[in-house]
């Protein structure tokens, strides 16, 4: 039976956005499900024909490549890791472009890593890219590039790097799938867990239902999902978590059905420059503030002075990326610092008047403008 808010969250989404799991599209074996491509892309067509566009975030290649090389368990060594990735991803785009050739268009495959996010020009490029594929009729089929990332440049997973792309784009909707049905309040596999359908706004707690059911192909479990939940969530967008072995799980949920768990946000669209600042890029250093300056930060939009700052950490240049923490040491903002930390360090706890004493000059009065500054709790 259709469920009419969850009518209402896929009717007003533009664009989906759908990662699909490495257990998803594997069989026993570690060989690539051939049949489960084609069943995808026959529900990612109906997708389109009724409107909408669709991206595919897609796990799988280190999977396929692990099987086309005969390996018997997961390497663990990078070099070995990139080997399968590099081998078992053009088995995974040949699979998809195959199936969907079936139904009159094309895949186009999109190798990202973390510097395709943290670049502002590269950020956008990839957007750019993304529209003008939509223009086309293509699906783009988004994979991080195992093949050349390491540890600095890694998403960590790909549904971190679905929630990234998520935000990049306008009115979309994140749907995770996965091999579990949605997030329980037990461990999936306790007969007596239930499946909860909706959580109507984001809360830190959610974490310790994170219960992983992961097997040795894929790298996340539900934490890595919670947290592209959270990230989602909170500049505005709605997420799905449901199973990906269901065969009908996509028009499921095109018609509304109360399959899977249903996140949706609490507050309202945060502005794409914000997006970027708040949850792509990674801070380079840390300003710990005063009560005073979390509540003018937090509650009222103000721009950040340095007579709130308590402490600095990290070696940040001017125009990088800072977090902003509570008097806990807990992060409730980030932004672009306008000072590099050594000049930060001189003028901690100082009014603003003072700067250019400490200084020798005083370029701005802001240590963070608040148009630079996005709140992330």
């Amino acid at each position: 039976m259709a469920n009419l808010l969850r009518q209402e969250v896929v009717t007003s989404a533009r664009t989906m956005v759908i990662k699909v799991g490495t257990n998803v599209l594997s069989r026993e074996d570690d060989t690539l499900d051939t049949d489960r491509v084609s069943a995808l892309a026959e529900q990612i067509h109906r997708l389109r024909v009724a409107g909408k566009r669709v991206v595919l975030v897609s796990s799988g290649a280190v999977g396929a490549g692990i099987g086309l090389l005969g390996l018997k368990e997961r390497p663990r060594d990078l070099p070995h890791l990139q080997a399968a990735a590099a081998t078992g991803q053009a088995s995974l785009i040949r699979t998809y472009d195959d199936a969907f050739k079936k139904h009159g268009y094309h895949a186009a495959q999109m190798l990202l890593t973390g510097n395709d996010f943290r670049h502002r020009d590269r950020y956008l490029n990839v957007r750019n890219t993304l529209n003008t594929l939509f223009e086309y009729g293509i699906v783009p089929i988004i994979n991080e590039n195992d093949t050349v990332s390491v540890r600095e440049i890694k998403f960590g997973d790909n549904d971190r790097l679905a929630a990234m792309v998520t935000n990049l784009l306008q009115h979309p909707l994140l749907v995770i799938l996965s091999v579990v049905d949605g997030l329980y309040d037990g461990h999936p596999d306790d007969p007596h867990a239930e499946k909860i359908p909706l959580v109507d706004h984001w809360d830190d707690s959610l974490m310790g239902l994170a219960q992983d059911v992961k097997s040795s192909r894929g790298t996340g479990g539900m934490h890595t999902k919670l947290d592209a939940v959270r990230t989602a969530t909170a500049v505005g967008e709605s997420v799905i978590i449901a199973n990906g072995r269901d065969p009908r799980v996509l028009d499921k949920i095109l018609a509304g059905e109360e399959v899977g768990t249903l996140f949706t946000p609490k507050g309202g669209m945060v502005p794409a420059w914000k997006r970027w600042i708040g949850f792509t890029v990674p801070p380079r250093g840390t300003l710990q503030l005063d009560e005073g300056a979390v509540r003018a930060v937090e509650h009222r939009g103000k721009s950040l002075l340095s007579i709130g700052i308590k402490s600095v950490t990290g070696a940040f240049e001017r125009g990088e990326l800072v977090s902003l923490l509570d008097t806990n040491g807990v992060e409730f903002a980030r932004g672009l610092t306008n000072y590099d930390a050594s000049e930060i360090q001189s003028i901690l706890g100082v009014r603003t008047e003072e700067i250019e004493d400490r200084l020798g000059n005083m370029p701005y009065a802001e240590v963070i403008h608040r148009d630079n500054l996005c709140v992330t709790r």
